[in-house]
């Protein structure tokens, strides 16, 4: 049997709970606690010491017909009591954490009344607890009346009793006089002054402190029970990262980063150690038919506080109308404003889905595989053939045609790339995704002024994107020789989403051109660290141990590699020949005639700049995008003040390489 269970009011530290009023004070002053967090901590302190398990807690806070994200509402509700409590899951004073089990109540109690308790069983409700009864925690049941409330014993009296003397014997007036008056009024005043202090003080210590803000959007969970539904959950998300990005003040991490730690248990300081971030939001989303139900919560990293949460029962067809609710909700708890770009689309539902199931597909990116181009091609043409006027969805199949383009000259599909960009443009002029893919347009047409406007727009319209980035760095930046300031945008897009292997590759691709050999060399091992079986990092972490004079580790990647299938034939060719092997050099740039970007590196690993200058000239009359940015390989560094790659740089609309 455990210890008795008092029925009216409980002392533990400097804390007092009353049951029958539902109150927690500190000090004597009432803290704010909210109805769910409060009956979690009275039914922890029917049991004092004792576990109770999470299963009990939802029994009793969530009946099994209740519609709701348990984990997420019990998890919030403990924050909001830690908060309370002034305490940290690291380090619990009152409420101790067991993982996967429970929780237990840890510190002392004691009877804050002379009303007697009566014992709890070990397996008692908190329906046999009449203070509990009281404070209209649980419902009256037969057996369990109401109980009219007891009067407490206070230091000098019966609560509700003026005391007939002072602590010092002296009798009190039996009316107040004059000076009394002024006396009581001197004293309210000052007690009113104390409490104004302390309730600011309390503000300060929890509120959202000033910028700068660093968030990012754990996927929502998906509660639905409808197999193959996460496409949903997760455009969702994807559409509030969205949202959130066009808010002013505000550093979003980028989807690849977030959808990370999608279907893992979050350990908030986890989270915001890999992702640099202070902020994080996370939710559910339940739908059920043509209902909608979408929690959310902006929690603080430090603390684990939750600055804000929302629940929205709504239609799905009000789906818009929650995103907006959402980022605008968080704008106002971190006091900032919304940016120019921030607008809501309106589509049918129909158009909507196939969107989120086409987005989901672009942002799940695996090896390049043209089936897969293709199905995202399909998807978004069947969205725009429902509505055409949704801007995102021409932005979505301008970058799927881009996606049908890697590696090679331009495809047909170039055409109506374009086509698809300029009329997101056309439909939403400040849509940062469709500058990015028109700007990708231009490079195509090797149109480089062009192109760098288009890129900088968007990254103007959106800086915190990293795709624009990424494809200004490398499409544009690193074609015109600016490789400083291709890196800087190569580390402002891995800082927005630090767990992108892609950025990583491409640092590690642009570096050696600077001769930052050993961060290029850390940053494949990242990725390979990662991924193993990532045959492109392998390629660059070749190359670089090339450039530091580690010829036969280089040479051993390059000819594991080759066993593998085709792949990395550039870097191998100029390996092989600065090795010596000029013979087998040779012959691979003669095995690949249609290959000139091959031939331009192994020849130039020759010596050969005649052999390696005609196949800078026959990749610029493919339009190959990479002819920009060969001649900036330390690889061609021989080129370099030959007067006919000035006069190629020149045609192209490229500077000199200084």
């Amino acid at each position: 049997m455990a210890a008795p269970m008092p029925s009216g009011r409980v002392l533990f530290g400097v804390f007092e709970l009353d049951l029958r009023s539902g109150e927690l004070r500190k000090h004597g002053i009432k803290i704010k606690l909210h109805d769910q967090p409060f009956q979690v901590l009275a039914m922890l302190l029917e049991r004092p010491g004792e576990v109770v398990t999470r299963e009990q807690l939802r029994q009793r806070l969530w009946p099994a017909d209740t519609f709701v994200d348990f984990d997420l509402g019990l998890n919030s509700a403990i924050k909001k009591l830690r908060d309370a409590l002034g305490e940290s899951t690291e380090a619990p004073r009152y409420v101790e954490t067991l993982r996967r089990r429970g929780y237990r109540f840890i510190g002392p109690v004691e009877n804050g009344g002379a009303s007697h308790g009566v014992p709890v069983q070990d397996a008692g409700s908190a329906a046999d607890v009449p203070g509990v009864v009281e404070a209209g925690l649980v419902p009256a049941q037969a057996g369990h009346p109401q109980v009219a409330p007891q009067r407490e014993d206070n230091a000098v009296g019966k609560v509700g009793a003026f005391p007939e003397t002072t602590a010092v014997g002296r009798d009190l007036p039996s009316r107040p006089t004059a000076a009394s008056k002024r006396w009581l009024r001197h004293k309210i005043g000052i007690a009113a002054t104390v409490l104004a202090v302390l309730a600011a003080s309390s503000w300060w210590l929890v509120r959202p402190k000033p910028g700068p803000y660093a968030i990012a959007v754990l996927p929502f969970k998906n509660l639905s029970s409808e197999p193959d539904s996460d496409y949903f959950s997760d455009g969702l998300t994807d559409e509030v990262i969205h949202n959130l990005s066009l808010i002013e003040g505000l550093q979003v991490k980028s989807r690849t980063s977030s959808f990370f730690f999608k279907d893992k248990s979050g350990d908030m300081h986890e989270v915001g150690k890999q992702l640099g971030v202070n902020l994080v939001v996370e939710g559910s989303v339940l739908r059920s038919g043509d209902k909608l139900r979408i929690n959310a919560q902006l929690i603080r990293v430090s603390d684990d506080f939750p600055l804000w949460s929302g629940r929205f029962d709504r239609d799905l067809k009000d789906v818009f109308a929650i995103q907006d609710e959402i980022s605008r909700s968080i704008v106002n708890e971190l006091r900032l404003r919304l940016g120019r770009g921030q607008r809501r689309y309106n589509t049918n539902l129909e158009a909507y889905e196939l969107y989120l199931k086409a987005q989901t597909l672009v942002n799940n990116r695996g090896p390049w595989d043209k089936s897969e181009v293709n199905k995202r091609i399909e998807l978004f043409e069947e969205v725009i053939a429902k509505d055409r006027n949704f801007a995102p969805a021409y932005a979505g199949i301008a970058r799927a045609y881009a996606w049908s383009n890697i590696g090679g000259a331009p495809p047909p599909t170039a055409q109506l790339m374009r086509a698809a960009s300029e009329k997101a443009i056309q439909l939403d002029p400040l849509l940062a995704e469709a500058y990015d893919t028109l700007g990708l347009v231009y490079m195509q047409d090797l149109a480089w002024g062009e192109a760098e406007t288009a890129l900088r727009r968007a990254i103007q319209l959106n800086p915190n994107l990293s795709v624009p980035r990424e494809d200004f760095a490398l499409s544009v930046l690193f074609s015109q020789g600016k490789v400083e300031e291709a890196v800087q945008q190569l580390r402002t897009a891995l800082e927005l989403d630090p767990l992108s292997q892609d950025i990583r590759k491409d640092l590690a691709l642009v570096l050696p051109s600077v001769g930052r050999y050993d961060e290029a060399l850390d940053n494949c091992r990242r990725v390979l660290t990662v991924d193993p079986s990532d045959g492109y990092a392998e390629q660059l972490c070749g190359r670089v141990l090339l450039h530091q004079g580690k010829l036969s580790e280089a040479i051993a990647i390059y000819g594991k590699l080759a066993k593998r299938g085709p792949g990395g034939e550039h870097w191998l060719g100029y390996a092989l020949a600065k090795v010596g092997r000029r013979a087998e050099a040779e012959q691979l740039a003669g095995r690949f005639p249609d290959s000139p970007f091959i031939q331009a590196l192994t020849y130039g690993g020759l010596g050969n700049k005649d052999r390696a200058i005609e196949a800078l000239e026959r990749m610029a009359a493919k339009k190959d995008p990479r002819v920009g940015i060969y001649p900036v390989y330390p690889e061609l560094a021989l080129l370099r003040g030959d007067p006919r790659l000035s006069e190629l740089r020149r045609k192209l609309g490229l500077p000199q390489i200084p």
